[in-house]
C-alpha cells in the first residue's frame, strides 16, 4: 500500500489563495509560467498543494499578482506555517486517505462526529483501540509491525484533545456502542472508565443516543471538520466518513446536511451529566 504525506490545511489554504489571486489577475498557468520562467506543472502543483511552496516562490508568485502591504504579510506568514511539518509526515507508509484525514484534523477548530459502530478514534484506550485494527485482519492482512503503528497513530492523534488551544469535540455516540463488545470485559471496562473521563473535559461535549430514543436522523457514522479563518484565509468545511474504505467531502451542499444531521442527533441524545451516569451504568455490566 503506498503511503504519501498529507497536505496540511495551511498548504491547503495558502494554495488555493494563490490561484484565486491568478484568476483575478486573469492569467492562466500557462500565463504564470511564461512570466516566471518556470513550467506549467510547477504551478500546478503549488496550487493544487501537490508541492510545498518555497518563500521565495510566492513572493514571485506575489509580485506578479501586485500583492503588497498587510497583505502580503499575512500570506507569507501562513507560507511560513505551511512549511512545518506535521508529525504523521513520519510515518511515510502510511496511506493517502488517512494521512490527509490526520492532515484536516489536527487543524481543525471544531470536530462533530456521531459514531453508531465503535467508539470514536479520538477518544479510544490503546487496548480497545489494538482490538479493532486486529479485527481489519479479517478483511485485509496486516503483519503485526504495521498493527503496532496504526495503533501507535491512532494514540498520537489523541494529542490534540491536550493542547492549548484543543478544537471543540463534539460526539454523539449510539448507545449501541457501549454494549458492543470490543476484546474481552477489562478492555470494555477500561474504555467505557477513559469515556467519562474524556467527557470531562471542558473543549469535549459527549452524548448518548438512547437505543429507545426516537431516531428521526439514521445516517452512516461520520466527522465534520469545521475550520477557523486563518491569516484571513477561509478554508472549507470537510465530512468525512468512514467504513471498510475512507472518503470525504468539502462540497457545502453536504457539509450542511451533516451539519443538520449532527445537531438532529445532539437534539435526541442524552444531556452530558445523563450521558455520564449512563456510561457508568453500562460499564457497571461490564
Amino acid at each position: 500500500m503506498s503511503g504519501s504525506r498529507g497536505p496540511s490545511v495551511r498548504q491547503r489554504r495558502l494554495a488555493a489563495e494563490l490561484r484565486r489571486l491568478r484568476e483575478s489577475m486573469r492569467l492562466t498557468g500557462d500565463d504564470v509560467a511564461d512570466r516566471l520562467a518556470w513550467s506549467t506543472a510547477k504551478v500546478s502543483r503549488i496550487e493544487n498543494a501537490r508541492t510545498g511552496a518555497k518563500i521565495p516562490d510566492v513572493q514571485r508568485l506575489l509580485d506578479l499578482y501586485d500583492v503588497h502591504g498587510d497583505r502580503r504579510d499575512d500570506l507569507l506568514a501562513l507560507a511560513r506555517d505551511a512549511g512545518e511539518r506535521g508529525w504523521w509526515e513520519d510515518y511515510r507508509d502510511l496511506p493517502r486517505p488517512l494521512a490527509d484525514f490526520i492532515a484536516l484534523e489536527s487543524e481543525a477548530g471544531a470536530i462533530r462526529q456521531w459514531e453508531s459502530g465503535c467508539v470514536p478514534g479520538l477518544v479510544q484506550t490503546k487496548a480497545y483501540a489494538r482490538r479493532l485494527t486486529e479485527g481489519f485482519n479479517e478483511l485485509s492482512t496486516m503483519p503485526p509491525q504495521e498493527i503496532t503503528r496504526r495503533v501507535e497513530i491512532r494514540m498520537k492523534r489523541q494529542d490534540l484533545l491536550h493542547w492549548s488551544k484543543p478544537p471543540n469535540l463534539l460526539l454523539v455516540i449510539d448507545e449501541a456502542v457501549l454494549k458492543r463488545r470490543v476484546g474481552d470485559a477489562e478492555v470494555m471496562r477500561e474504555q467505557l472508565d477513559h469515556l467519562v473521563r474524556i467527557g470531562d473535559l471542558p473543549h469535549v461535549t459527549l452524548q448518548v443516543l438512547p437505543l429507545d430514543a426516537p431516531h428521526n436522523v439514521v445516517v452512516e457514522s461520520f466527522t465534520l471538520l469545521e475550520f477557523p479563518p486563518a491569516y484571513e484565509v477561509t478554508f472549507p468545511d470537510i465530512v468525512h466518513t468512514e467504513s471498510i474504505t475512507i472518503s470525504h467531502s468539502a462540497d457545502e451542499r453536504f457539509t450542511h446536511m451533516y451539519r443538520l444531521a449532527h445537531n438532529s442527533l445532539a437534539t435526541q441524545a442524552l444531556t452530558p451529566a445523563e450521558t455520564r451516569q449512563r456510561i457508568i451504568e453500562a460499564r457497571d455490566l461490564w
